[in-house]
């Protein structure tokens, strides 16, 4: 499956180039042929953006059902830990604090940058005006949002119709996803009341909805080596090549500090709670970090990770074969920071402003999100989408970024798994008896 999934990958990612290098020929020769432009702009209007919006609506099909099933079964599955005690306490809250951390620093990074603000006010205007319909009345709505208050906050996560939240209240606008995921979090503490086997039934119901929502990603990763290509072209041929240069700011600046959060504050977190030296640290786990690397698959990089944590760094079968698991699915520090650098930037791009109080609720909602992230290439694609409606940001501006994710989710899959194993050794370090 990782090779069949690095090939779909290597296929978008030769798309994008394909698309970016065709829509910078039109441009390049506009002077000579200035018909040229002209055709093209039609026929991306005609045949490449309907192309996208078939793959983008897929994506969207999936946020509500996917955010819903993946938190509340999150949820009743930490239900089923609670016994654990000490070790579960530990271990959740290391894996709190480190994507929290991870969201800051990659918020930090595109606030510094503002790769989104390098366009000029007719380009953006001009993205705004061709992503979305709606485009505009989002970045109205978010402009005129009130001030964070305890009223507005409750209007946000509990809103009088909660089903119409989830719908929207027109066909065009994808619905809230707040009050979602207070929702699928009381589904799912209420389902912790039920009994044993009744609450494995709803666990099991659970992960069949999102094994389903899942199966449809698929589906729509199957457009991607297609829809990309059209949509980059679109956008080159329409807005211009200034899109690029800051893609380009926003690729560099992701990288950065996914590596920084991995090298450096993974190093602090070993040097003063674990006791161990980072250097020989990453050097034992070398190995396990150029194999996620290369897959871009934590799962796929699990066993060797189990392998290398017991022969290696001399950790705790039970703590490693407790936590690396949970990790896995759970421990999505690169993700958070990811996330949280794709709404701002898209943000950015569309001059929707998110203040300060709103910038800490999107940490705490990139969290909730990575943890919710299926383990699959492009899996957190539709979850990006709900946070961008969640802010008021048109959620079909994730298409400029999805040409440049392949390169990132190998980065950030590196991140997610060394940070699962500086977790893990973290835990060991301050179990009774390891000290």
């Amino acid at each position: 499956m990782a090779d069949i999934d690095a090939r779909l990958a290597n296929r978008i990612l030769l798309g994008l180039v394909a698309g970016a290098v065709a829509g910078g020929v039109v441009l390049a020769l506009d002077s000579r042929i200035p018909s040229l432009l002209e055709g093209a702009q039609w026929l991306a209007t005609t045949l490449f953006d309907p192309l996208g919006q078939v793959f983008l609506r897929m994506l969207f099909f999936v946020v509500i059902p996917l955010v819903f099933a993946s938190l509340a079964n999150g949820v009743v599955q930490l239900g089923e830990l609670a016994h654990l005690g000490p070790l579960a306490g530990r271990t959740f809250a290391l894996f709190f604090a480190n994507m929290a951390i991870a969201a800051t620093l990659g918020l930090l990074m595109m606030n510094l940058l503002q790769p989104g603000n390098r366009l000029d006010d007719e380009t953006s205007a001009r993205l705004v005006q061709e992503y979305s319909g709606q485009a505009q009345k989002h970045v109205d709505t978010g402009a005129a949002r009130p001030a964070i208050t305890p009223a507005a906050v409750v209007d946000m996560f509990m809103p009088r119709n909660l089903f119409g939240a989830f719908v929207g209240n027109q066909r065009n606008v994808l619905g809230d996803v707040l009050p979602l995921i207070l929702f699928a979090i009381l589904v799912g503490a209420a389902g912790l009341g039920l009994p044993r086997e009744r609450r494995e039934r709803l666990q099991h119901g659970l992960e069949t909805i999102s094994e389903l929502m899942t199966g449809i990603v698929r589906f729509a990763l199957r457009l991607a080596p297609y829809a990309v290509p059209a949509m980059i072209f679109s956008v080159i041929v329409k807005v211009g090549f200034d899109i690029i240069v800051a893609l380009g700011l926003f690729v560099a600046g992701c990288v950065l500090m996914l590596l920084l959060h991995l090298f450096g504050t993974m190093s602090l977190w070993l040097k003063f709670l674990a006791k161990r030296s980072p250097t020989q640290f990453f050097r034992d786990i070398k190995a396990v970090l150029v194999t996620a690397f290369s897959t871009s698959s934590s799962s796929a990089t699990l066993p060797a990770a189990l392998a290398v944590a017991r022969d290696r760094l001399g950790i705790s079968p039970s703590t490693a074969g407790f936590v690396l698991p949970l990790g896995t699915t759970m421990n999505m520090s690169g993700t958070a920071l990811y996330e949280g650098c794709v709404v701002l930037f898209v943000a950015q791009v569309f001059g929707v402003h998110l203040d300060l109080a709103q910038q800490v609720t999107l940490v705490f909602l990139s969290v909730l999100s990575a943890v919710a992230v299926a383990a699959i290439p492009g899996g957190s694609l539709p979850l990006i989408a709900g946070l961008l409606v969640a802010f008021g940001i048109p959620p079909e501006g994730i298409a400029i970024i999805l040409g440049v994710d392949r390169i990132l989710d190998m980065t950030r899959t590196m991140t997610n798994v060394g940070s699962d194993l500086v977790t893990t050794a973290v835990v060991d370090a301050r179990s009774p008896g390891r000290n």
